[in-house]
């Protein structure tokens, strides 16, 4: 398992922009929850984001550990639909923090 989290972004293999365009949104939408203030809250370990200007899901490492069916789940969408996916290198505040 590395432990770095991985991009997801929207450009297949072949080059092609994956459609629907709202496939991040579908998808941290079945992840997410609501909470009792009733706000909707995404998967801590699965969030969208903007890194290098590219709008892409930002999937942690430490997923594949604690939680091997959301991990198993988004991996197999990325890998059906051939979605790029390259490693997530921000650090500091700017990573994607495991929950305490």
């Amino acid at each position: 398992m590395s432990e770095e989290n991985l991009d997801l972004t929207g450009t297949m293999a072949s080059d092609d922009q994956f459609q629907p365009t709202v496939w991040i949104e579908n998808l941290v939408s079945i992840l997410a929850s609501f909470l009792a203030d009733p706000r909707l809250r995404y998967s801590q370990g699965v969030q969208p984001n903007v890194v290098d200007g590219e709008v892409c899901l930002v999937v942690a490492a430490w997923l594949e550990s604690t939680d091997r069916t959301t991990y198993d789940h988004v991996m197999e969408f990325a890998k059906s639909n051939q979605l790029r996916t390259k490693l997530d290198r921000r650090t500091g505040e700017r990573a994607m923090q495991k929950p305490a």
